[in-house]
């Protein structure tokens, strides 16, 4: 079987017979989406799962800006199911976040959802139900702009990222809670003790390791979840997806990153991209070797391949387990290069922290608490390295990687203006029990948060745990403090690193219910999760402070 694909026409033509396209008109269309029971063969066994129009990923949806969009969703599970459209800004009553913005699709029924394509970009959708998206309820959203775009490019192609496993997402989500490093695959040994010792001394290691046994957790606590296959559009590395292109195009790649708990670090050897669009909003270009794409995010890059060879879109997660790959080339039957060997685990450090050992805080739950010895002070704006995870490698080549400090609008936002309050959100946890909060409380025990329609409010996140969170707001921009001012970018979902700080400022403009959480799907399952309501006149007495105070 052949895994080449062609240029964006191709693409098309198939998105269209695949989704029953009741009209063809760049102003309207009518499309039907089925989420079913399926079995895949994925990770190299035959299992049962679960996906759209009976395939895993869904088909890509193509939309035109502009156009008014009628989706017909039927549900043919055994249970309710769900479809979210993320990082579309669109009624709160399509929103598709069962218990918030409607009551989730029962089986064997079909809901309408009807919107307005406001926007061009890069963008997903996944269910927001259980943990079915794990199980193959999602899939890549293209909304085509209306208007030229201030870049060439002569083919297009979208390479969504996805993680995979044959466990049942229950059976993952109850062994965490058994044991939360039960997928952790790199323990420290007493190898590895030795070897610190003699580095760094036997008192020096000994304070480490007691540090990190308070913290219940261990330097190489990098992902949650290991053992994953990972995906190039559904395919694994060995089936390899492939595009192809002639020598001096411009070949626009579409990443999204649509796992359920990976990161990636995304390169391709040989080849300079040049990251054009971030989270579907027009950056100024930056050219870069690598770029780290937390979950639920997106990034549009250029290429230009000169060379009449392949050349392998390789991302590397970053708990250095394996590989997503896939292959551009200049022809058929050339031969794909093999996979390179894997970079070496990272360890996190009590300096990724910004604390010293025994610093942080917790209180008899073993929640973590104020961290007295973790410095934030310097953290808010968040520009050029200080975006930077800790554990953040070089470049394969040396060379440039991508920081949320480089990202500067295209353009000014329209609605840029100082904040009127405050709202400060500590991302916590507690990793052995494995349950994941804000502000020290789980979704199940929160108050919403409200917003006035139309004030601007400040959102500060303060990571006091040690895991990467990457935070995502239903219905509206949130625009990242990179020092830019009124250039500072629009995203829909920023990665907050462990032990760091990073504010976003976000306009209220859109009525409604909404949802506000950690896109890491086992930490939204156990809690790191709100609900935000914008009203036209809620009571915000005492709930935040004026920005300053």
């Amino acid at each position: 079987m052949s895994f080449l694909n062609q240029a964006k026409p191709v693409a098309a033509a198939l998105f269209l017979g695949s989704l029953s396209l009741a009209s063809l008109s760049a102003k309207a269309g009518i499309y039907n989406l089925t989420i079913d029971e399926v079995m895949t063969d994925i990770g190299g066994e035959l299992r049962p799962a679960m996906g759209i129009n009976g395939q895993i990923p869904g088909p890509e949806l193509r939309f035109r800006e502009g156009e008014e969009i009628t989706l017909n969703v039927t549900n043919n599970l055994e249970e309710d199911s769900s479809i979210h459209w993320h990082g579309l800004i669109l009624p709160y009553q399509m929103d598709g976040v069962p218990g918030i913005s409607f009551d989730g699709i029962k089986p064997g029924e079909t809901f309408t959802y009807k919107f307005t394509a406001n926007q061009n970009g890069t963008y997903w959708y996944h269910s927001h139900s259980g943990l079915q998206e794990q199980a193959g309820v999602y899939g890549p959203l293209v909304i085509d702009a209306a208007k030229r775009e201030p870049f060439r490019v002569d083919r297009d192609y979208t390479i969504l990222l996805s993680d995979w496993t044959n466990e049942d997402p229950n059976d993952v989500l109850a062994n965490l809670k058994k044991q939360s490093d039960y997928y952790n695959y790199g323990q420290r040994t007493v190898g590895d003790f030795f070897e610190d010792v003699a580095q760094i001394g036997l008192a020096e290691t000994i304070s480490d390791r007691v540090a990190w046994g308070n913290m219940r957790m261990t330097p190489t606590d990098i992902a949650d979840v290991s053992g994953y296959t990972f995906l190039v559009n559904g395919r694994n590395p060995d089936q390899n997806w492939t595009g192809l292109f002639k020598p001096g195009e411009r070949v626009r790649l579409r990443f999204i990153n649509g796992s359920a708990m990976s990161y990636f670090d995304v390169r391709i050897p040989g080849l300079e991209m040049t990251v054009v669009q971030a989270d579907g909003n027009n950056v100024k270009p930056v050219k870069v070797d690598e770029f780290r794409i937390a979950v639920a995010e997106t990034y549009d890059v250029i290429v230009r391949p000169k060379e009449d060879t392949a050349y392998q879109i390789l991302a590397e997660s970053i708990d250095r387990t394996g590989f997503a790959r896939a292959t551009l080339t200049a022809e058929e039957t050339t031969a794909t290069p093999a996979l390179p060997k894997l970079r070496e685990r990272p360890l996190l450090t009590m300096a990724d922290m910004g604390m010293d050992h025994g610093a942080m805080e917790m209180d008899a739950k073993g929640e973590t608490g104020d961290m007295a010895g973790m410095d934030h002070s310097n953290m808010a704006g968040m520009s050029g390295d200080a975006m930077k995870s800790g554990i953040a490698p070089e470049a394969a080549n040396g060379g440039k990687i991508l920081v949320y400090g480089d990202l500067k609008s295209l353009k000014a936002v329209e609605d840029y203006r100082a904040p009127e309050r405050e709202i400060e959100l500590r991302l916590t946890g507690n990793m052995e029990r494995y349950y994941w909060s804000i502000n020290g409380i789980k979704y199940s025990d929160a108050d919403p948060v409200k917003l006035a329609y139309g004030e601007r409010v400040r959102i500060k996140f303060v990571n006091e745990t040690m895991m990467s969170h990457p935070m995502h707001l239903h219905g509206m921009w949130m625009q990242l403090d990179t020092g830019k001012g009124e250039f500072n970018p629009l995203k829909h979902t920023v990665n907050v690193p462990p032990g760091q700080t990073l504010t976003v400022d976000v306009t209220a403009d859109a009525l409604g219910e909404w949802a506000f959480h950690c896109h890491l799907l086992y930490h939204m399952a156990t809690g790191m999760f709100r609900k935000v309501v914008v009203e036209e006149t809620p009571d915000l007495s005492s709930l935040t402070a004026p920005v300053g105070e």
